[in-house]
C-alpha cells in the first residue's frame, strides 16, 4: 500500500497547483454551462419547429434512438469504468470491506431495481390513470335483436350502432396516446434523474481536484460530453410533449448542474481540504457512479431501446426507418465511446 501511494503521489506532484486549476475550473463552469444549454435546447427547440410536419414523428424517433446510444455509453463506458476505478483505487481497496466484495456491481444492481421499481410504480399510476379518465358510457348494444319494425327504423338503429362503436375506437385510441405520453413523459424524468446524478459526481470531482494536468483536458472533454449527453436528454424531453414551463425546468437543471458541482467541489474542498484523491472523496465518487449507472443502463436499454425498437408501431410498419434508427443508436454509442479517450 505504502509503495502504491508513494507511485500516485509522484505522478501527481508536479500537476499540483490550486491556482491554476481553479482558474480552469471558473473557466470550465461557463464553457459546461453554454454548451449543455446548446445540447439540450437543439432538439427541443427543432421538435417545436418542425412539429406537425409529414416527418415530425419520424425525426423525433431517430433522435430518440441517437439518444439511447448516448445514454448506454455514457453508463458503460463512462460512469461504470470511473465508479469501479473509484472504489478499486490503493487507498481505498486496501481496506476492509472494500477490498473484500466488488462494491461497484452491488450498486449498479441496486441502481438498476431502484429503476425498474420507480417504473413499476409510475406504469401503475398511468394505468390507474387512465382506467379513470378513459373508460367508455357504457351504452353499447348489440345489434341483434332488435324487433324488425321497418327497413327506415332498423336502418337507423344500424347507423346508430356504428356510430357507437367509432366512438369507443376514437376513445381506445386516445387512451392508447394517453398513455404512451404518460410513459414518455415519465421516462424522461427518470432519466434526468439518472443523468443529474451523474453530472453531480463529475462536477465535484472536478472542482475537488488540484491537479490542473487532468482538469486541462477535461475542460473540452466534457463540453462535447454535454453536447451530446444533452442532445439524449433533450430528445427524450422533446417526444415527451411537456409544457413550456415543465421543458425549460427541466433544460436548466441539466445545464446548471455540473457548474454547481462544480462549485459545490470548491466550497468542499476549501472547506474540508478533501480534494479527488481522498480516500473518502473516492468512495462517494465510486458509489454514487455506480448508482448512477444501473439506472442508466436501465433505462437506456429497456425504457429507450426496447421500447422504440419493439413497441413502436411507427418502426414496426417501416422496414428503413428501422435501419436508419439502428444505425443512429449505433452513431450515438460511437460519439460518446470516442469521448472516453479523453474524459
Amino acid at each position: 500500500m505504502t509503495l502504491c501511494a508513494a507511485v500516485d503521489s509522484a505522478r501527481t506532484a508536479a500537476c499540483r497547483d490550486g491556482d491554476a486549476a481553479a482558474t480552469l475550473k471558473l473557466i470550465s463552469m461557463f464553457v459546461i454551462f453554454f454548451t449543455s444549454v446548446i445540447g439540450i435546447s437543439a432538439p427541443v427547440m427543432l421538435a417545436r419547429l418542425f412539429h406537425g410536419k409529414p416527418l415530425y414523428d419520424k425525426a423525433i424517433l431517430i433522435i430518440k434512438c441517437f439518444a439511447a446510444g448516448v445514454i448506454l455509453s455514457t453508463s458503460l463506458v463512462h460512469v461504470l469504468p470511473d465508479a469501479y476505478d473509484a472504489l478499486a483505487d490503493c487507498q481505498v481497496s486496501s481496506h476492509h470491506p472494500w477490498k473484500d466484495f466488488p462494491f461497484s456491481g452491488l450498486i449498479t444492481l441496486i441502481g438498476v431495481l431502484t429503476a425498474l421499481l420507480v417504473d413499476l410504480t409510475a406504469t401503475s399510476h398511468v394505468d390507474g390513470y387512465s382506467h379513470g379518465h378513459g373508460h367508455g358510457n357504457g351504452n353499447h348494444k348489440e345489434v341483434t335483436g332488435y324487433t324488425r319494425i321497418g327497413e327506415d327504423e332498423e336502418m337507423k338503429k344500424t347507423v346508430v350502432e356504428i356510430e357507437t362503436l367509432e366512438a369507443e375506437e376514437e376513445r381506445r385510441r386516445v387512451k392508447e396516446e394517453e398513455m404512451v405520453k404518460l410513459k414518455q413523459r415519465m421516462v424522461s424524468q427518470v432519466l434526468e434523474i439518472g443523468i443529474i446524478f451523474h453530472s453531480v459526481i463529475i462536477g465535484v470531482t472536478m472542482g475537488m481536484s488540484q491537479n490542473q494536468c487532468t482538469i486541462k483536458p477535461l475542460v473540452a472533454a466534457l463540453a462535447f460530453h454535454q453536447i451530446f449527453e444533452g442532445m439524449g436528454l433533450g430528445g427524450c424531453i422533446a417526444q415527451a410533449g411537456f409544457k413550456f414551463g415543465t421543458t425549460a425546468y427541466m433544460c436548466i437543471m441539466f445545464s446548471i448542474t455540473t457548474p454547481m458541482g462544480i462549485a459545490l467541489g470548491m466550497l468542499l474542498f476549501s472547506m474540508t481540504g478533501y480534494d479527488d484523491s481522498n480516500p473518502n472523496a473516492l468512495i462517494m465518487e465510486g458509489l454514487l457512479g455506480s448508482l448512477s449507472s444501473g439506472i442508466l443502463i436501465y433505462m437506456g436499454l429497456v425504457d429507450l431501446i426496447a421500447l422504440d425498437f419493439f413497441h413502436n408501431k411507427l418502426m414496426s410498419s417501416e422496414t428503413w426507418l428501422k435501419k436508419i434508427s439502428f444505425l443512429a443508436l449505433v452513431l450515438g454509442s460511437t460519439s460518446m465511446s470516442i469521448l472516453a479517450l479523453w474524459a
